[in-house]
């Protein structure tokens, strides 16, 4: 099965344990404090959404126009917290959770080097015709961890 079924499988059942795990949270704490989370979460999200604005819009139209973007410059510029609000502002506490993720700016970072091969651009290219280079055999470097 691909991905994108997967992920319509995922967006049809994520009402059903959002509701799921207010019950659950409810049975724990008490439904008007479960609310007030809720309540607090969307508002929450409202201001990030808020805060994240024009200013991290701005910021992802300068590096998409500049040089084509990647998903490090996507994690570093703060384009992932409108996300994150988008996610506060749904009532539930499983996107909560994954918006509060989000948030964090380590786990930015760690999603945008899985995105893209160790955090580093790759976007450089050199072409050169086939006798501008010649083919060196691989050398046995000396390792580092050693005293010389």
């Amino acid at each position: 099965m691909n991905v994108a079924k997967w992920l319509i499988y995922a967006l049809l059942l994520l009402p059903f344990a959002e509701l799921a795990v207010f019950v659950a949270v409810a049975a724990v704490i008490g439904l008007p404090w479960a609310a007030v989370l809720l309540l607090a979460g969307s508002l929450s999200g409202a201001l990030v959404l808020r805060h994240a604005g024009s200013g991290t819009i701005a910021r992802i139209r300068m590096t998409t126009t500049a040089q084509g973007s990647t998903a490090w410059d996507i994690g570093h510029t703060g384009s992932l917290a409108p996300l994150a609000g988008f996610l506060l502002l749904i009532p539930g506490f499983i996107t909560d959770i994954l918006a509060l993720l989000l948030l964090l700016a380590p786990l930015r970072g760690m999603l945008g080097a899985a995105f893209c091969r160790g955090g580093q651009r790759q976007d450089a290219v050199v072409d050169l015709a086939p006798d501008q280079w010649r083919r060196v055999p691989n050398a046995e470097l000396p390792r580092r961890d050693r005293e010389p």
